[in-house]
């Protein structure tokens, strides 16, 4: 048994290719080709939908008269899996597509109907522009002013980037220290508190109608608590039960300002307890 699958074949010595005498083919030969289908389609007699990749034993042709900037079409024909009805589409190149001729109609088509359309109205314009000078007149104008705002646009552009180029960004930069300015802010802060703290620390009263500053510290607070002298003269006892100053937080002895009228009521209150002793003694 010979080999299934050779390299090559056996050419006698006396084989002589100019003897043997060219087959008449026909002018348009089909091909038979295994191929899947190009795109969804539906049936036209029985309605069975064929999808996308549905492989086929189809029939290849040339098409004749057709061709596309010296590109060859080719026409292919199949059957429905269904009914057996001959489906015949051909190549675009012009759209790198397929176009459905006959048998079927095609599905999902959306996109391509709208740049068919698409495509007419600009032919369309086209044309239009061509046989109407008002058009074309229209168009010119409309164009003219399009570019006149784009200049204007532009030198807006040029004279922004002319005022930023004046504008040293370095020289801004070097200007703005952050270091400096917290430490500026700091010490404002610390001016401010040593200010409030004075304030806090001094008071100031009136004596013989001047106005004296008195700052008190903690010996002076120790010195104005010292016991007071009774008011009455028979007790040569102070009064225990007397409220010592109370300090603050910043270690300060609020000072009460007594008013005249209650300086009037306490004279007139020992007044008349000194009459009424003297009135005792008598009797």
């Amino acid at each position: 048994m010979s080999e299934r699958k050779v390299l090559n074949k056996y050419y006698p010595p006396d084989f002589d290719p100019s003897k043997i005498p060219r087959m008449k083919l026909p002018k348009n030969r089909q091909y038979t080709v295994r191929l899947m289908a190009p795109f969804n389609m539906r049936c036209k007699t029985c309605g069975e939908y064929i999808y996308k990749g549905k492989k086929f034993n189809a029939r290849k042709e040339d098409a004749e008269n057709e061709d596309y900037l010296g590109i060859r079409i080719y026409r292919f024909y199949i059957k429905c899996t269904r009914c057996l009805q001959e489906i015949s589409f051909k190549t675009d190149p012009q759209n790198t597509d397929y176009e459905i001729e006959e048998g079927a109609t095609r599905n999902f088509m959306a996109l391509k109907l709208a740049q068919e359309q698409e495509k007419r109205e600009e032919d369309a314009e086209k044309e239009e522009e061509a046989t109407n000078p008002m058009k074309l007149l229209e168009n010119r104008t409309q164009q003219s002013k399009q570019e006149i705002e784009l200049m204007e646009s532009l030198e807006e552009l040029r004279d922004l980037n002319r005022r930023q180029g004046t504008v040293d960004f370095e020289t801004m930069l070097s200007k703005y220290n952050p270091a400096e300015l917290k430490e500026q802010i700091k010490r404002m802060q610390e001016e401010q508190d040593e200010k409030t703290v004075q304030d806090l620390l001094s008071s100031k009263r009136k004596i013989n109608g001047n106005v004296v500053e008195e700052i008190l510290d903690n010996e002076d607070i120790d010195t104005a608590n010292i016991k007071k002298k009774c008011m009455f003269p028979s007790t040569s006892q102070c009064n225990v039960n007397k409220k010592v100053p109370k300090l603050n937080s910043l270690n300060l002895v609020k000072v009460i300002n007594v008013s005249s009228n209650q300086q009037k009521k306490s004279s007139n209150s020992l007044s008349l307890i000194g009459n009424y002793s003297s009135s005792d003694d008598s009797n």
